[in-house]
C-alpha cells in the first residue's frame, strides 16, 4: 500500500514542479525551491530539498535533507549550510501532523515559508541595527551644539575665565604698545649742522668751531654790527 501512494504522490508532484524536480532513484528525488523575497535586488536564493521514501511512507516520516546548489554563493541573510538544521527542526511538527497522508507538497511549502520568514527577520534586525547606529551617531553629533547647562556655579566659572582672558589680553596689548614706543625712541639721532643749531637757538656765543656747512661765531658778530 505504501509504495502505491508513493508513486501516486510522485506523479502529482511532477505536475506541480515540472522544472524543479529531479529523480535520484525510484524512491528518492530532489526539489529546487526558489525563495520569493520582495524588494531584494540580489539573486533569489535557492534551497534543494531531497526526499527519500522509507518503505512504509506515508505512515512513517520521509527522510529529508537540505542543501544549496553547488557553486552558489550564500545569500546575505541566509546560508543553507548553516541554517539547514534550524529549518529541518521546523518541519518536525508538520511531519507529525501529516503522518498517514502524502505530505511532500506541504513540506516544500513549509520550508519555503520558514526560509523566507528567516530572511525577513534578519533583514528587519539588520535595518533596526542600522537605524540605531544612525541615531547614535546623530546624538553624538547633536552634543556638539548643546552647551553646558547654565547655573550659578557654571556662570561664575565662565565669568572668572572671561575676566582672566580679558586681563591677559590687556597686559599683552600694553606690552606690545610699550615695545613699539621703545623701538621708536631708539632710532639714531639726527646730527645738526652749526647753521641748524644757530637757527634753532642752540648755538652758544662762545662756540668757536662749526661744521663745514655752519657759520663761524665771529662772522655772526660782524653781521650784527653791520646791521646797526
Amino acid at each position: 500500500m505504501g509504495r502505491e501512494e508513493q508513486i501516486e504522490e510522485r506523479e502529482v508532484l511532477d505536475s506541480i514542479f515540472p522544472d524543479e524536480i529531479t529523480d535520484i532513484s525510484e524512491t528518492e528525488y530532489r526539489i529546487s525551491i526558489t525563495l520569493d523575497l520582495p524588494d531584494d535586488e540580489s539573486e533569489p536564493p535557492i534551497i534543494l530539498l531531497t526526499i527519500r521514501y522509507p518503505e512504509d511512507y506515508p505512515d512513517k516520516a520521509p527522510l529529508l535533507e537540505l542543501a544549496a546548489p553547488q557553486g552558489s554563493s550564500p545569500h546575505q541573510y541566509i546560508n543553507v549550510a548553516e541554517d539547514k538544521d534550524q529549518l529541518l527542526q521546523g518541519l518536525e511538527a508538520t511531519v507529525e501532523e501529516n503522518l498517514g497522508m502524502a505530505m511532500v507538497f506541504t513540506l516544500v511549502s513549509a520550508v519555503k515559508e520558514a526560509a523566507e520568514q528567516l530572511v525577513e527577520e534578519r533583514k528587519a534586525a539588520a535595518a533596526k541595527e542600522h537605524e540605531e547606529a544612525v541615531l547614535a551617531a546623530e546624538r553624538e553629533e547633536n552634543k556638539k551644539f548643546h552647551g553646558t547647562p547654565v547655573n550659578r556655579d557654571t556662570f561664575l566659572k565662565w565669568r572668572e575665565d572671561f575676566l582672566k582672558e580679558m586681563e591677559e589680553n590687556r597686559v599683552r596689548e600694553e606690552e606690545e604698545r610699550l615695545a613699539e614706543l621703545k623701538k621708536a625712541r631708539i632710532k639714531e639721532p639726527v646730527k645738526l649742522t652749526g647753521k641748524q643749531l644757530w637757527e634753532r637757538g642752540l648755538a652758544t656765543a662762545g662756540q668757536e668751531d662749526g661744521d663745514d656747512d655752519g657759520v663761524p661765531t665771529d662772522d655772526v658778530q660782524k653781521l650784527k654790527v653791520g646791521d646797526n
